[in-house]
């Protein structure tokens, strides 16, 4: 049992240490909100805001830092293949450590790297003067960090169907970028068209993304909870759901293709 939980504090202390090394993705973290939240949150408030009914600055802001949590994470979790070819990470995967621990500890520790790229991201508020109720955002915080899990099961799915770090680079992307737009992350999602509105359902971000605007949007005022898709409880129940199936089945596929290597 120590050798389990000692290999899952090992594995989540590298990722979290190659994160706070990596300057570059720590500006990344920083970046990508601004450009999306700074510039398309901002324009669109400054000509669309009196006619909208609700801040469109806060509405993007709760889809980035959403967005945040679950892509930082599965990005994260594909590093698993690169991981098993190199250096430290190699070592873990031909000693004998389980398995299971070795992915508990990533899914651990690229949840750390997400929640403080998610705290990076709280500069924006008074850069960009975004109506932030604080005491509101506080209330979100245990359900991004099950959006993280929710991520991290994703880019589980995603390494169990895969072989190379190649392919997932080419994949991933694939997979993450529709997300953006199908999911509301930063657009509205309410009425679309047929093809994209059955798209946008299973998307997996949907659900993250919604959950979060329904819990600070809850008991706002009624323009505002147009925005929401489901309710709260709908939205919760899905997550939750799909976060045990692909945490489950991404690691029993992952397991399987490594003992039969």
């Amino acid at each position: 049992m120590s050798k389990f939980v000692n290999t899952i504090i090992t594995v989540a202390a590298r990722d979290f240490t190659k994160f706070v090394k990596d300057k570059r993705r720590l500006v990344f973290a920083f970046i990508f909100p601004l450009v999306f939240t700074g510039i398309l949150g901002t324009s669109n408030q400054a000509n669309f805001g009196a006619i909208l009914g609700y801040n469109f600055l806060l509405f993007t802001f709760l889809g980035s830092i959403t967005n945040t949590m679950f892509q930082s994470t599965s990005q994260g979790i594909i590093s698993l293949l690169e991981d098993r070819d190199n250096d430290f990470a190699q070592e873990l995967f031909v000693s004998p450590v389980s398995r299971y621990a070795i992915i508990i500890g990533k899914i651990v520790g690229e949840s750390s790297v997400s929640f403080c790229m998610m705290l990076a991201q709280m500069i924006l508020i008074p850069l960009l003067g975004i109506p932030v109720d604080i005491s509101r955002l506080l209330q979100l915080l245990p359900f991004l960090i099950l959006i993280s899990l929710l991520g991290g099961g994703f880019g589980l799915i995603i390494v169990s169907l895969l072989n190379t770090q190649k392919s997932a680079q080419q994949i991933f992307p694939l997979l993450m970028f529709p997300q953006f737009f199908l999911a509301g992350v930063f657009n509205v999602v309410k009425d679309l068209p047929p093809l994209l509105f059955v798209l946008s359902r299973i998307s997996p971000m949907t659900y993250a993304v919604d959950l979060v605007r329904s819990i600070y949007y809850k008991g706002m005022a009624l323009e505002t909870q147009k925005l929401v898709l489901f309710s709260t409880e709908l939205s919760l129940s899905v997550v939750v759901l799909m976060t045990v199936i692909f945490i489950v089945l991404g690691t029993a596929l992952f397991v399987r293709k490594e003992r039969n290597k």
